[in-house]
């Protein structure tokens, strides 16, 4: 399961097969987020404040995490002798090059996808929830950053649901939304029957076209109006996500989307060096938090490369 974060970029339009793991993702969204909603929060000042008829959508690695949920998620389950060691060791590797590089690599993708749902196969659905949440305590909740958990509290105090988007397994995802305090997670949908994997997926890997199929599928079910909502990635190949709101926001941007997000006049802010981005768009109750966040972000990166 590790490995499907390492997902091939594609430059296409949605296929049946990205509209039915959208779907499904959206489904899975919503049961989670009726059953373990989190408490009406205070509200705050802020621009949409009572805009219920928005929402806010996250990418997870590398925009509120740092590096690939999957890759820790790994680890907790090698901890566990769920696999060899050989498959960490690739896992490293495909983790490096995403940190490196910020893209996925498609020549291990196939191979990658296929290791990880062998991992699962057989395996309880709630065993694999029952050990996201060790695992996050272990690996996740220290990678969280800061400036962009502050913007999601800022949607969240403005009465708006906030969703996660990841290609991460939709169960490990909920588990990352809820103790963040989140609404829930559109995340792959992994096969199960009677409550047991299958080795098999519905539709596809929630990434690239995906990801907006989701969010179009949740949208529309929720009674939401996507030009008043806002989306947050770090990836150009969440482009087709973020062009599908009103509010647009590169987060910690690669080079491809950085220039895409100028191009278009999206707002970007940068918390890997807490430095501000050329062009910079937070939300005024926001702004305090992120850039606290960034800076606390950027203190703690520099101490680990001492």
């Amino acid at each position: 399961m590790a490995a499907l974060g390492w997902l091939t970029p594609r430059r296409r339009s949605a296929t049946a097969r990205s509209v039915l793991a959208g779907e499904a993702s959206a489904e899975a969204a919503r049961k989670s987020s009726q059953e373990t909603a989190p408490p009406p929060r205070q509200e705050a000042e802020f621009p949409v404040h009572g805009d219920v008829g928005a929402a806010a959508f996250f990418d997870l690695d590398n925009t509120v995490m740092q590096g690939a949920a999957l890759f820790h998620f790994g680890r907790g389950l090698y901890k566990r002798k769920f696999f060899e060691t050989r498959d960490l060791a690739r896992f490293a590797w495909q983790q490096a090059w995403f940190r490196l590089a910020g893209v996925e690599d498609p020549e291990h993708m196939q191979d990658v996808r296929d290791s990880a749902l062998s991992i699962v196969k057989g395996h309880r659905v709630s065993e694999l929830k029952s050990i996201g949440e060790e695992i996050y305590d272990e690996y996740m909740a220290e990678r969280i950053w800061p400036g962009t958990r502050a913007l999601a509290q800022a949607h969240l105090d403005a009465g708006q649901k906030v969703w996660l988007v990841t290609a991460a397994p939709v169960e490990i995802a909920q588990v990352i939304a809820r103790r963040l305090g989140l609404t829930g997670a559109l995340g792959t949908v992994a096969e199960s029957v009677a409550g047991v994997y299958t080795g098999r997926l519905v539709g596809e890997p929630l990434h690239g076209p995906a990801k907006a199929e989701a969010v179009r599928a949740l949208a529309a079910a929720e009674g939401l109006d996507l030009s008043r909502c806002a989306a947050y990635s770090d990836s150009h190949n969440d482009i087709p996500m973020l062009s599908l709101v009103g509010h647009p926001y590169a987060i910690n941007p690669n080079a491809k989307l950085r220039r895409h997000a100028r191009e278009m006049d999206w707002r970007l802010r940068d918390y890997r060096t807490g430095r501000k981005a050329a062009k910079v768009g937070i939300p005024a109750a926001a702004g305090v938090g992120a850039v606290a966040g960034g800076t606390a972000a950027a203190i703690a990166l520099h101490r680990r490369r001492r």
